[in-house]
């Protein structure tokens, strides 16, 4: 198959899956964001009588604490957080759950999470995401040292990489207008784990291009980036399968704590098979060939 041939296809499509997820990241509020990031109360609270964890995060959706968090410590402990509530409030949760769930009684300790700590976990995880793709791109400089112009490579892997978080971005900020679907810290963990996925799978492929670049050199760049492909798409396609398999049976049997957090890497894996093949090797290519050139203003300008 001529990937090389269709790359501006792969171009308008990645374009069209990106450009819904950008203008509903533009419209009011972009992500929904959970209670990690806007701040809110928290509570531990221990029961009396053997409770699941699901008997209490059915019983804080029955009484309207719909975007509570449930987390279990063990032993009928369990870690809830929700928006920020009054004194009041707070003790009439605790109150239902007690008559509900727990006649003898529950032991309970409560704190808030300060919009200024949300804040900065915010800031950290932007901090994360931009020194994860500075040292990708240094390493990848490094690593393809070998090959003419190496910083190309560390160049287009990040661009794959955005293209992945856009994708996902996009996505979660669809559903977050159309669902009501918030964003957490299990979702900021996702995207930095769907950055190492993203990379590892174009790697696979700037590897094998390395090779074929050195020992067939006298084959053309775009010829030697469709032989790479071909050679490594059955193995980032296996693998690619068996991972989805193991996410989707998570989400589809696994708990409500870690759904946010599957639902990033499904798509992410997805996102991150897709722009292996046919984003970060294609603007290689397209660099090569001159295409980016012929698309800036004003080089078209100074041809005139």
């Amino acid at each position: 198959m001529d990937f090389v041939g269709k790359r501006n296809w792969f171009f308008l499509f990645s374009f069209l899956v990106i450009l819904p997820g950008v203008a509903f990241l533009i419209i009011n509020p972009g992500l929904r964001m959970g209670i990690d990031f806007t701040g809110g109360s928290t509570m531990t609270v221990k029961f009396s009588e053997s409770v699941t964890q699901e008997d209490v995060r059915t019983e804080l959706t029955r009484i309207g604490q719909v975007d509570a968090t449930v987390q279990s410590f063990g032993d009928n402990t369990y870690f809830i957080r929700t928006r920020q509530l009054s004194d009041q409030d707070k003790d009439a949760l605790v109150g239902t759950l007690e008559a509900s769930l727990s006649p003898d009684g529950v032991d309970v300790s409560s704190d808030f999470v300060s919009p200024v700590v949300a804040r900065d976990t915010i800031l950290n995880g932007i901090y994360a995401v931009v020194a994860a793709s500075v040292g990708i791109f240094i390493y990848l400089w490094w690593a393809f040292r070998s090959v003419p112009r190496p910083f190309r490579y560390g160049i287009a892997a990040i661009v794959a990489l955005v293209h992945d978080l856009v994708i996902v971005l996009g996505i979660f900020a669809i559903l977050g207008n159309l669902l009501g679907l918030e964003v957490n810290t299990m979702f900021l963990v996702a995207v930095l784990t769907v950055i190492g996925y993203s990379v590892n799978d174009t790697i696979v492929v700037f590897d094998r291009l390395r090779e074929n670049v050195l020992n067939y050199g006298n084959r053309g760049f775009a010829q030697n980036v469709n032989v790479s492909i071909s050679e490594t798409i059955g193995r980032s396609l296996n693998t690619s399968l068996t991972v989805l398999i193991v996410l989707l049976s998570l989400l589809l049997f696994g708990g409500a704590t870690i759904r946010t957090f599957l639902l990033v890497l499904v798509i992410g894996v997805i996102a991150g098979t897709y722009s292996s093949i046919a984003v970060a090797s294609q603007v290689l290519v397209a660099w090569e060939s001159g295409d980016l050139g012929r698309m800036l203003p004003f080089r078209r300008s100074a041809a005139a």
